[in-house]
């Protein structure tokens, strides 16, 4: 075999092998099915890492699609609400079950065993369900508030730079924080997230917020840095580290973020 063939051969692996990790991040975040050849290794799951982002940016665009649909129909209310409802059949409210976990946990109990036994709890209790209306009721009032001011253009836009940017905000804490369990969800993910990983983990963040505007995407970026800042210290000085929960709570309160600066740009 000729070096070239040996190189193109190399090169068709290197493409699978990518397919792969990105149908793993497809199958880990969603429900959607992915293919038997994908298998599963838990190296899959954390070369899948960079990915996050991107499987964002797809039930962003999904969220909008269903939006676009329902407006032809029904009021921008229930089009809005629709669009958030696919959301949730598609991912299976996945992050929204860590941003319940984590304020029943933080916010019922002080010392670090009792906050990790709290969040590993699959029950939810007050804190965490009154988080989980509230969170839902500011997105669907805050989309609204972007369709009244914006467009419809701007809130297909929003929603799927919001969905992107907000997986890159989360994963990021791969790269600087410790996984603080011996076990659990997050385990096979919980390795620093290298160089070339996180750029295209930013790349995947940053370009959506590009396409709203520049210039939103500079305000929104430097918001996000100071949430990414502010809830990294709390997760170290609470637990020292992140679990699963924690980057679906911070997943959470990044797309939340980033419909309140896309709000506030709007009203402006």
């Amino acid at each position: 075999m000729s070096d070239h063939d040996r190189g193109m051969r190399e090169r068709g692996h290197r493409a699978l092998d990518e397919l792969r990790y990105f149908l793993t991040a497809v199958g880990y975040f969603t429900r959607v099915p992915v293919p038997r050849w994908v298998g599963f290794a838990p190296h899959y799951l954390h070369a899948a890492a960079r990915y996050f982002p991107l499987v964002g940016f797809f039930v962003g665009a999904a969220a909008a699609l269903v939006t676009l649909a329902a407006w032809l129909f029904w009021p921008p209310g229930v089009a809005v609400a629709l669009g958030m409802i696919a959301t949730l059949l598609l991912t299976g409210a996945f992050h929204e079950d860590g941003l319940a976990d984590c304020v029943d946990a933080f916010g019922g109990a002080w010392q670090r065993e009792d906050v990790l036994r709290i969040m590993h709890d699959s029950r939810v209790g007050a804190f965490g369900a009154i988080a989980l209306v509230m969170a839902l009721l500011l997105k669907w009032q805050l989309l609204l508030t972007i369709a009244g001011r914006g467009s419809l253009r701007e809130v297909v836009l929003v929603l799927i730079a919001a969905h992107a940017a907000s997986r890159a905000m989360a994963v990021s804490y791969l790269a600087v924080l410790d996984y603080v369990r011996a076990e659990g969800k997050a385990k096979p993910v919980a390795q620093r997230l290298s160089a070339g990983g996180l750029a295209l983990v930013a790349a995947f963040g940053v370009l959506p917020l590009v396409a709203v505007s520049p210039w939103f995407a500079v305000a929104t970026v430097a918001a996000l840095v100071a949430l990414w800042l502010a809830l990294g210290r709390y997760f170290v000085r609470r637990i020292g580290g992140y679990t699963g929960d924690c980057l679906g709570m911070a997943q959470q309160l990044a797309e939340l973020l980033i419909y309140l600066v896309a709000a506030a740009w709007m009203w402006s």
